[in-house]
């Protein structure tokens, strides 16, 4: 299988019989939007797995500070489900695949956008989620076919990258079913706080689209906001892990989602 990216390619499989509408300067515009040719250079390297993310991180220059590994638990004390801010969309996620899946051998998984899946040496790691199609419908089958396996899962709650109101970036309000699922299959939850930010012109996308109810078209600029963040560096902090008993009546499940955001934000 081609390990490169094709954002034609991936434009008619999505589109079908549509794609023939899409004027060639489109495609000439998203393969510098996504920097195809910096994406592909580095997957031709065939890298997979923790690998795969380490390999991100040392060619894009970025350093990356961990604190609070004593927090972790040790490989083979039971499985855990991990949960963070979102605040850059890429790196955020692919730091985390290498800090946890060094530590834990590589038995980490994560729920995806199944846009990802096109990144093959990360395939490994992923659960796809096509939230425009009909595998969405499936959606709770495959969270819990998450939760029963036998790997530690990693969650970014709130389902998009952090937003910039009122001069503070932070996520949405966190979704409940980390709880719900952590409380059901007895699996401890562990906080973190990514420290980072993405580009002015990220948020100002983001935030138009939401006053004017348009879809998240921020997402494309994921890929740019990785380029732009070579040379970087950022701060991952990991809390002490949460007993799943925590999670009793006192509170509704939503309500435990956001105190456990807070806990992250803390750190």
């Amino acid at each position: 299988m081609d390990s490169t990216i094709d954002i034609e390619a991936i434009l008619r499989a999505r589109l079908g019989r549509r794609e023939r509408f899409v004027p060639a300067f489109v495609y000439s515009w998203l393969r510098k939007l996504i920097h195809q040719d910096f994406i592909n250079c580095y997957l031709s390297q065939n890298r997979q797995g923790v690998d795969f993310c380490q390999g991100v991180i040392d060619y894009l220059g970025v350093t990356v500070d961990v604190e609070g590994l004593e927090n972790l638990p040790s490989h083979g004390s039971g499985y855990y489900t991990f949960v963070c801010n979102h605040p850059l969309g890429a790196i955020d996620g692919v730091t985390l695949g290498a800090v946890l899946g060094r530590h834990y051998d590589g038995e980490i998984k994560y729920l995806v956008n199944d846009f990802l899946m096109n990144l093959p040496g990360l395939a490994p790691f992923f659960i796809p989620v096509n939230k425009i199609g009909n595998q969405s419908k499936n959606l709770p089958e495959m969270v819990e076919q998450l939760f029963t396996g036998k790997n530690h899962v990693i969650m970014f709650p709130a389902g998009l990258c952090s937003r910039r109101t009122n001069g503070v970036v932070s996520d949405l309000p966190w979704h409940k079913t980390f709880v719900v699922k952590s409380r059901k299959h007895q699996r401890d939850v562990i906080p973190l706080h990514f420290i980072g930010e993405n580009s002015n012109r990220f948020y100002r996308v983001a935030n138009f689209c939401k006053t004017f109810h348009l879809p998240n078209f921020a997402m494309a600029l994921l890929p740019d906001e990785m380029y732009k963040s070579r040379g970087k560096h950022y701060v991952v902090r990991i809390g002490k892990p949460i007993p799943w008993q925590q999670f009793d009546k006192t509170k509704s499940s939503v309500e435990w989602a956001q105190f456990v955001r807070d806990e992250a934000y803390k750190l």
